[in-house]
């Protein structure tokens, strides 16, 4: 009795298990065949590496554009080589003398260490009047006056302020924003705008901030019935002429959207010179860019960012390209001693090839995802991930359900850490990477992505939560 007992349980328990994979099976399906996704190109592969087993695939080997989910490799790459203890740092310092009477003979001297959070919104309370703090080590240095020139050396990184394969409509908004040797203030400014109450008529705008010398802004944002931010902003980053096109919403007093800085060492030159002013310290020269040739200088004061465990944290969370951009380029600083995006991109390839992964499975032109020449397969992904699942700094910055850029995804359907993964969207490109736990607790790794799907975003993260679902209680 006892061992028909066990025979019948294990071919019912085959049975469940046939079962759940014939739902999943039919639920991709379902998908699949649905007109907004019939000629879409789709890659999916789900496994689990516990034992090897790929439970669900389609097209793994298919290249795709990966968008944001290009930051995984970033980010990982990375945590690898550089470490989640790693820092950035910029100095301030000093070339010359200082007299009796606290007059430096000299230039005051900004080191660039490329510090992508450097008065950033994300990091507040760390960088709480870092200005301030500058001003005060100068004038705890003996310095009250400088008699030369405020310089920035810039020699960190080269002088590519952006990928050439980002496309005009990104370049100007917010999240178009370069790396630089001096990124402050997450390298945007913000337009206030006014719109008129009926829809349809032109706006006006009101304020921007930080001010930058030299800009020049052609406003044809228009009011709408429509309560969202539709203005993009279109400029070149070696200029300051800037054109606003499309639409926000009628009847704001004041409607604020954000746009890149390209050269935001003159933002930040500005505001330290207004510190110390602030101290009663003047700058008796201009302001000076440099590349390294201030080379006999004495520090007076070294400001370290959060570590790069953190700053992960908030790439992956938030999804922030400027933030992935300083994390490639720094590998070639200090592999090289400069910032170079292709150096770094080769960098990454031979880091993954040497680990076993196959180089072949992508192409990389960026760091955040942002270029549409970026194309990755699923199974690169999965083994990733598969690579990375003990690397406590990774698994943490990946968004959960319900937060992040995971936040349309329900807590119900996946509490906890049942799902930790990172988003991808752009322009007809939606993507998933990333571990799902099941009900029976197996440890999954996954990657899906769509390219080029008719439809709206929703409708397909809604069928994307019902598949990753129908596999977190079946498995």
């Amino acid at each position: 009795m006892i061992s028909r007992f066990c025979l019948t349980l294990v071919f019912s328990l085959f049975s469940l298990i046939s079962i759940g994979q014939r739902s999943v099976q039919n639920i991709l399906n379902e998908i699949l065949n649905k007109d907004e996704y019939r000629q879409a190109s789709v890659g999916i592969l789900v496994v689990d590496p516990a034992i090897g087993e790929e439970l669900l695939s389609y097209h793994p080997d298919q290249l795709l554009i990966p968008a944001s989910t290009m930051k995984l490799i970033t980010s990982a790459t990375a945590l690898r080589i550089l470490g989640p203890g790693y820092r950035f740092t910029t100095s301030v310092a000093y070339s010359g003398n200082i007299d009796e009477k606290g007059v430096l003979h000299g230039n005051l001297v900004l080191i660039g260490g490329a510090d992508p959070t450097l008065g950033s919104e994300y990091f507040q309370n760390h960088y709480y009047n870092f200005l301030e703090k500058w001003a005060q080590s100068v004038r705890l240095s003996g310095i009250q006056k400088v008699e030369g020139d405020l310089v920035l050396d810039a020699s960190v990184y080269d002088h590519e302020k952006v990928p050439a394969t980002w496309i005009w409509e990104d370049l100007g908004n917010y999240y178009g924003a370069g790396a630089n040797a001096f990124t402050v203030y997450d390298n945007l400014f913000r337009i206030t705008f006014q719109s008129p109450s009926q829809s349809g008529r032109a706006t006006k705008i009101m304020a921007t901030y930080p001010k930058i010398d030299g800009l020049e802004i052609q406003n044809e944002v228009i009011s709408s019935e429509v309560n969202a931010d539709n203005a993009y902003v279109f400029g070149s980053p070696l200029d300051k002429v800037r054109v606003i096109r499309g639409t926000i919403p009628a009847g704001r007093k004041a409607f604020t959207i954000k746009a890149s800085v390209q050269q935001p060492g003159e933002i930040l030159s500005t505001a330290f010179t207004n510190a110390l002013a602030g101290k009663g310290i003047f700058i008796d020269g201009g302001v000076r860019f440099k590349t390294g040739d201030e080379n006999n200088h004495k520090t007076i004061y070294i400001q370290e960012s959060p570590n790069m465990g953190d700053i992960a944290k908030v790439l992956n969370h938030e999804s922030v390209n400027l933030f992935a951009e300083h994390f490639l380029k720094q590998l070639s600083v200090e592999k090289y001693g400069i910032g170079n995006r292709e150096k770094s991109i080769e960098i990454v390839k031979e880091f993954w090839k040497e680990n076993g992964l196959g180089t072949n499975r992508f192409f990389m032109e960026d760091g955040s995802g942002l270029s549409h020449f970026n194309a990755v397969s699923p199974r690169f992904f999965v083994q990733l991930l598969t690579a990375m699942d003990g690397n406590e700094a990774f698994v943490n910055s990946l968004p959960r359900a319900g937060n992040g850029t995971l936040d349309q995804f329900s807590k119900g359907h996946f509490p906890g850490n049942t799902l930790e993964a990172k988003s991808g969207s752009m322009t007809r490109v939606r993507c998933y990477s990333g571990y799902l736990t099941t009900d029976s607790g197996r440890r999954l790794v996954f990657s899906i992505m769509f390219n080029h799907f008719q439809g709206s975003h929703s409708a397909l993260i809604n069928e994307i939560e019902k598949l990753l679902y129908s596999i977190k209680v079946e498995e």
